[in-house]
């Protein structure tokens, strides 16, 4: 494949990648030690220059780094989330090696931070505690915590509302929080779509749905959800996935109807998904088969997928695989600007690589 550029974390294993949402020339790494097991963590800030990917700069922190998220107000600044489940905010103009804030309430590992794209002051953590807390930049401790209940490995703001939080966790549910609700009892929890039941019908006599390629939905054993995302075009529309290897979306109009489309192709649990910002049906994903794939759900967007069949659940198309990944892959986030098929991923394999999906999908 051509197009390739290449850049290693010697040391450290990365978890996770993210282009910033100011430059199409700089991306950043949070990644651990010893594989996050024990030890270390680094946060590398990169640049793509005519000289290839430059690091620019490292930030050190005494555990583990798990994932990243930019800032929405200010280009030099962002937060990661630690092994010891503090958050750290990092600035890459102010003098030494520190953190310019620090935030500590999650009692085990932050796992996931994700800033509020409209309302650009504040973001979201979850944990490995059961909660996901709201931050601002500017206080120390946080604005409101959203009980979950269960290992929760990521939690993602709508990119159209900046008052619904989603979150997918270990007992395979996906849920909506939207703050502008009463509290009451459920912290302002809006929707619960258990990932991998069938869809509810009218009729408890009805066959089970197929997939399009005739497999039966029945049998979908629950397993973790460890990554999901919001499609940038279509906001009631999310991926998930996880353990079970299988890729799912679902439409929150209707949460009861299982998922919108079925995407199987990895052989080892998905890690990290990102919907395109340049197109409404393609996605790609990470996975521990050291693939990263690109695909496109069958929305109408791609016109020649066929319409499915009553009673079956449309199969999305893997447009191409990209296998340069000598160990698990973790990372992948898509380019912001230019032409629409820059992606960068990262892997455990202490290597990011930056490519043009566009050449994946020529078969290059």
């Amino acid at each position: 494949m051509a197009s390739m550029l290449e850049f290693r974390t010697p040391g450290f294993n990365p978890y996770a990648v993210k282009y910033s949402p100011y430059y199409d020339s700089r991306l950043a790494v949070s990644a651990s030690a010893n594989y996050g097991i024990v030890g270390n963590g680094r946060l590398f800030v990169l640049g793509l220059g005519p000289a290839g990917i430059q690091l620019e700069k490292g930030f050190d922190t005494n555990d583990a780094l798990y994932d990243l998220a930019w800032s929405e107000i200010n280009e030099n600044q962002l937060v990661v989330a630690c092994g010891d489940g503090s958050l750290k905010l990092f600035d890459l103009t102010a003098p030494g090696d520190f953190p310019v804030m620090n935030f500590n309430e999650h009692n085990r590992e932050a796992f996931s931070v994700c800033w509020n794209p409209i309302a650009k002051d504040s973001f979201i953590s979850s944990s490995w505690d059961g909660t996901i807390k709201i931050w601002s930049p500017s206080r120390p401790t946080s604005l409101k915590t959203l009980p979950v209940g269960n290992c929760t490995y990521s939690a993602a703001f709508s990119p159209t509302n900046p008052s619904i939080i989603s979150c997918v966790s270990s007992d395979s549910h996906i849920r909506i929080f939207d703050l502008r609700s009463p509290v009451s009892a459920k912290y302002h929890l809006t929707t619960v779509i258990p990932a991998h039941a069938p869809p509810q019908t009218s009729d408890p006599t009805a066959p089970l749905p197929l997939l399009s390629t005739g497999q039966t939905f029945a049998g979908a054993v629950p397993a973790e959800i460890l990554t999901h995302d919001w499609n940038k075009y279509r906001d009631t529309v999310i991926a998930t996935g996880g353990v079970d290897r299988l890729i799912r979306t679902f439409d929150l109009r209707n949460p009861r109807a299982g998922p919108a489309s079925v995407l199987p192709g990895h052989e080892y649990a998905v890690r990290r998904l990102a919907w395109s910002p340049h197109a409404s049906d393609v996605l790609a994903s990470a996975s521990y088969d050291m693939t990263v794939r690109v695909w496109s759900d069958g929305s109408p967007a791609h016109q020649q997928q066929p319409q499915p069949q009553p009673n079956t659940i449309p199969v999305g198309t893997q447009l191409g695989v990209m296998n340069r990944h000598a160990e698990f892959a973790t990372g992948v986030d898509w380019c912001l600007f230019g032409t629409g098929g820059w992606l960068a991923s990262a892997g455990w394999d202490q290597r990011v690589l930056v490519w043009d999906a566009h050449t994946l999908l020529r078969g290059g």
